[in-house]
């Protein structure tokens, strides 16, 4: 993680998105988590801790928990290997998805099916033998659930969408006899303490684009010397120009943030374990 600079410090409020649907769906969620056996958890590999909300952790506490690093295409392949070991060494069940693709969901069932052995074995040993596991899906906006339930389930049942706040209620839906997911809203947390998590979260797009000021975005790109010279010279390239020849910043950000998301830029990480 890089250093806080001053600016960091300034701008630490530009990175909060907590609109109300997301206190309902944190009681929803407080609600339910009595009927729910398993916490299906979606992260973004390119970002695994910031785009894990601690608010999620806690309301599971005490629940088998599968860790899905989504969007594992879009990420650093090695380092898609260390986040894995480090969640394992937590003791959470994890795994690299692409919910988009596909890849990676044929292993879950089996995944969930080891999470929850003890449960299974205490209904086996109770005589309840068709008591499906009952497994709460959650994350931040725009990390993929809804695309996950669907490419899970090999059917539309979760609305989708390329923007957060889509999910705004709860909903249950049964894959087959042994397995009952709820897909929840994503949430946020109120506060970012960390200034880097939240322009991190920015930057994947968890947050409406609208409450960021996309000149200020940073990525790894090849250097001119200063952020703003680098913006500059990705205005010129992509004919990104003003009246008077001036570069358009904020065009030029915005096609940076949309090839970094996309996947143009490269698999890129932006946390290390």
């Amino acid at each position: 993680m890089r250093e806080v600079t001053e600016m960091d410090e300034k701008d630490k409020n530009s990175y909060h998105w907590y609109p109300g649907h997301m206190t309902k769906a944190v009681r929803m969620m407080k609600e339910n988590m009595v009927l729910i056996d398993l916490v299906i958890e979606l992260a973004d590999a390119r970002i695994p801790i910031s785009s894990r909300n601690p608010d999620i952790e806690s309301l599971g506490a005490g629940k088998s928990r599968i860790v899905l690093l989504n969007k594992a295409d879009l990420a650093d392949a090695e380092y898609n290997r260390l986040w894995t070991d480090y969640f394992k060494s937590r003791g959470d069940y994890v795994l690299e998805i692409n919910a988009k693709s596909g890849a990676g969901i044929k292993a879950i069932n089996g995944l969930v099916q080891e999470a929850c052995r003890e449960k299974i074995a205490r209904d086996k040993k109770r005589g309840i033998l068709n008591r499906p596991v009952r497994a709460m899906v959650a994350g931040i906006p725009n990390v993929g659930k809804s695309t996950f339930i669907n490419s899970f389930a090999g059917r539309a049942c979760a609305k989708t969408g390329n923007k957060p706040g889509v999910t705004k209620g709860k909903q249950w839906i049964r894959l087959n006899k042994s397995l009952e997911l709820l897909d929840t809203p994503g949430i946020l947390w109120p506060k970012f303490e960390d200034p880097v998590a939240g322009r991190n979260l920015a930057f994947i797009g968890s947050m409406n684009d609208e409450i960021i000021v996309t000149e200020k975005a940073r990525y790894g790109v090849k250097w001119r010397g200063s952020p703003a010279e680098t913006l500059e010279g990705i205005a010129d390239s992509r004919g990104c120009i003003l009246k008077g020849q001036k570069p358009d910043i904020k065009k030029a950000s915005g096609i940076l943030l949309d090839d970094f998301r996309s996947g143009r830029l490269g698999r890129i990480t932006l946390e290390r374990p």
